[in-house]
């Protein structure tokens, strides 16, 4: 469904659960820059009025998630860690045309922030099958499902925005995105 084209070997999971304390920092700020993403794309693209109505409440919900996070966190007496800088996301950026318009530069961001949705959709589902703590298992299972739309979303627009033709280059996101990640160290305190 995602159309990853490298899956995260499942041991990843075994190196998050190792570090519980960082993944879950990590993750607390990837949703955070989740809602600023669409806060940004909305403010860039008042006009286009399903992006303005579809990715509104995404921010209410990602703000939530990471409220969730930062919960359970709390509930674990861990703390919220510092910001690190997110490698994968900073390659992604690498890769976006620029030029062409605004029209080009805003399918360019939704179809990477469809690829962090992915991604991130994937990863969640290997701590929702592989970690030993079934509360931290249904934890990331609503996760889970809730990135598989946001994914879907993201490139829904891209495409309504940026014709059939964004299809071949959503194609070409997967394939650098496979180099992205067989480039970067599998890292189990990040969440990419």
């Amino acid at each position: 469904m995602l159309g990853l084209k490298l899956p995260t070997d499942p041991r990843w999971v075994n190196l998050a659960e190792m570090s519980l304390e960082d993944i879950l920092t990590d993750h607390a700020y990837c949703e955070q820059k989740a809602a600023t993403s669409c806060i940004s794309l909305i403010q860039g693209n008042p006009g286009r009025h399903r992006l303005v109505r579809e990715l509104s409440p995404i921010v209410t919900e990602e703000w939530g998630h990471f409220r969730q996070v930062l919960r359970e966190l709390d509930n674990r007496g861990l703390t919220l860690g510092r910001q690190r800088k997110d490698e994968y996301v900073l390659e992604l950026l690498k890769f976006q045309e620029k030029g062409g318009g605004r029209t080009k530069s805003l399918v360019e961001k939704l179809l990477t922030n469809a690829l962090i949705e992915a991604r991130s959709c994937e990863r969640f589902r290997l701590l929702s099958i592989h970690l030993k703590e079934k509360e931290l298992k249904d934890f990331y299972h609503s996760f889970m499902v809730s990135e598989a739309g946001h994914y879907r979303l993201f490139l829904d627009l891209a495409i309504e925005y940026g014709g059939e033709e964004v299809k071949t280059r959503w194609q070409e996101y997967l394939t650098y995105e496979k180099e992205v990640m067989e480039r970067i160290d599998p890292r189990g305190d990040r969440m990419h």
